[in-house]
């Protein structure tokens, strides 16, 4: 092989790697620019379920047509610790089969329950499309409906 032909082809073969290592690091800022663009989302709207679920003034601007404005209230309140989950999870900090713990764990609660009654069908047509989020919310769906079927034992 000529010294100009080596040249050539290591010449080619750096501009080469160098293209993809630019392209891999274009992926990766579009992929940290969506990741801070949730988060920016996610602190909105965990936010705004703050304020209405402590200010009734607020909430009864909100408050779907015969509902109570406290039970809104408190039903926002679940929300919130539902979507801190959430979160929690679309972030990877829930760790591979302890979403149903978390889950079963939030479902104990009464309001989370009566939450999920409520608005866990609206939850599941948010989430459709986003195969992380679909997934989140059936589980949380099934712990919802495991809970529903135990029956407090008589004493």
């Amino acid at each position: 092989m000529k010294l100009t032909t080596a040249v050539l082809a290591a010449g080619a073969a750096l501009s080469l790697t160098t293209a993809v290592v630019g392209a891999t690091r274009l992926r990766q800022d579009a992929r940290d620019q969506a990741e801070r663009n949730e988060a920016f989302l996610t602190r909105n709207q965990l936010d705004w379920l703050a304020q209405m679920s402590t200010n009734p003034d607020l909430a009864k601007l909100w408050t779907p047509e015969g509902m109570d404005v406290k039970e809104y209230m408190h039903l926002l309140k679940a929300n919130q610790l539902i979507c801190i989950l959430s979160v929690r999870d679309r972030l990877g900090f829930v760790r591979d089969g302890q979403l149903p713990f978390y889950a079963a764990k939030l479902m104990e609660s009464d309001v989370c329950r009566r939450y999920w009654e409520r608005f866990g069908g609206l939850r599941a047509e948010e989430a459709e499309g986003d195969e992380q989020a679909e997934h989140f919310t059936r589980v949380l769906d099934q712990a919802a409906r495991k809970h529903s079927q135990v029956q407090p034992t008589a004493v």
